[in-house]
């Protein structure tokens, strides 16, 4: 039987909030496509097949107990961590990136659903650790481990976003929790000859480029600084109130690469303009701080830790994308959640939407 009071408690200005942003992302989809010649099904229409989906696998997790999802969390942290090791292995190759697992009739990428399964195993983690005035070094020496093994295959793909995200997120979760200031300290430390190694023998010259460019993009205008230039761009060229749905210059001659997925914030700014880039960007505003509400309403500490890695996920989400289009970060292909094209993108985003209901709903069984 069904607890009436899950329903009675259901969070429906956090579904409302899901919905209009998703409903304007199809909007602004249907826009950045409509100069496409495409032979299938427009994009726009299946962004909202994926949309119905991701509502689906929403409402299954709303209906699971969060607190199973403590019991498990080694056993699908463990599988995903093998699937890792696996794509590196026998993963398959587009565009010199090795990030898919072909499995006859779908492929997955298994370093998304590592975002949503590190927060609840980091969940499971912190909130069996005592803290008294903060995490030491000994204390963050397991956290760090269980999600820099990750993030390092990750990248190997390479995906430099996704273990940034990866890493973000869970120091976000580590933030509030509370960390010691000398073990701050010596993090910090040991960071700067981390970046110096990863920058001379990690990263690739891509990847490399593509910081070189967020300091300077006239260094190469024609090649791998176009997609910063072209963005700008169209942002600035929207102005206060912008140029007018379908009147988009940029999109509309198809200036802008990605205009569909990475860069669609920039279609929206240049049409909606100032204006209506402030009302979206509102709309994430409260859907974070709601979020952290959420996180604050919790009863126990695991809950709270959850929705917590949740916000973080989806608030560096908005973030790096949001910074990336206007110049302030360099490209990293981060999709905007709910707004962007994207299947894996949205299925992830409303898994994270769902867990945020579950533990809305049940703050009050405990």
């Amino acid at each position: 039987m069904i607890d009436r009071r899950l329903i009675t408690n259901f969070d429906w200005m956090l579904l409302g909030l899901v919905l209009l942003i998703c409903a304007v992302g199809v909007v602004n989809i249907y826009s950045a496509s409509s100069s496409y010649v495409l032979s299938g099904t427009p994009y726009y229409l299946k962004q909202m097949s994926w949309i119905l989906v991701g509502l689906a696998i929403m409402l299954l997790v709303c209906s699971i107990d969060y607190h199973l999802l403590e019991d498990v969390a080694y056993w699908f942290y463990g599988i995903l961590f093998l699937l890792l090791l696996v794509v590196l292995a026998f993963g398959k190759t587009s565009m010199g990136a090795t990030r898919w697992l072909h499995l006859g009739f779908i492929s997955v990428q298994p370093s998304e659903p590592m975002k949503i399964i590190g927060i609840i195993t980091m969940a499971r983690i912190l909130a069996n650790i005592p803290v008294s005035g903060g995490l030491g070094l000994r204390e963050l020496a397991f956290p760090a481990l269980m999600i820099g093994a990750p993030a390092i295959l990750i990248m190997k793909q390479p995906d430099l976003g996704t273990a940034i995200l990866v890493i973000l997120i869970a120091g976000s979760m580590l933030a509030f929790v509370g960390i010691r200031l000398s073990a701050l300290a010596a993090v910090c430390i040991a960071t700067v000859p981390a970046v110096w190694l990863g920058w001379h023998y990690y990263l690739r010259d891509y990847q490399k480029n593509r910081v070189l460019n967020f300091l300077d993009p006239e260094r190469d205008p024609l090649g791998t600084g176009y997609h910063i230039i072209q963005s700008k761009i169209a942002v600035g060229s929207g102005g206060l109130f912008g140029k007018g749905f379908l009147q988009g210059t940029q999109s509309q001659l198809r200036f802008l690469p990605e205009q569909h997925t990475d860069f669609a914030f920039s279609v929206f700014a240049e049409e909606w303009g100032f204006v209506g880039s402030l009302v979206v960007l509102v709309l994430y505003a409260v859907l974070i701080l709601w979020g952290l509400q959420i996180a604050r309403r919790c009863n126990d500490r695991f809950g709270s830790l959850v929705a917590v890695g949740v916000t973080a996920m989806l608030f560096w989400h908005i973030i790096i994308n949001i910074g990336m289009v206007i110049g302030l970060f360099p490209v990293v292909g981060v999709p905007l959640p709910l707004f962007s094209y994207g299947g894996t993108s949205m299925i992830t985003s409303m898994t994270g939407i769902g867990i945020l209901l579950n533990i809305s709903m049940r703050r009050f069984m405990f």
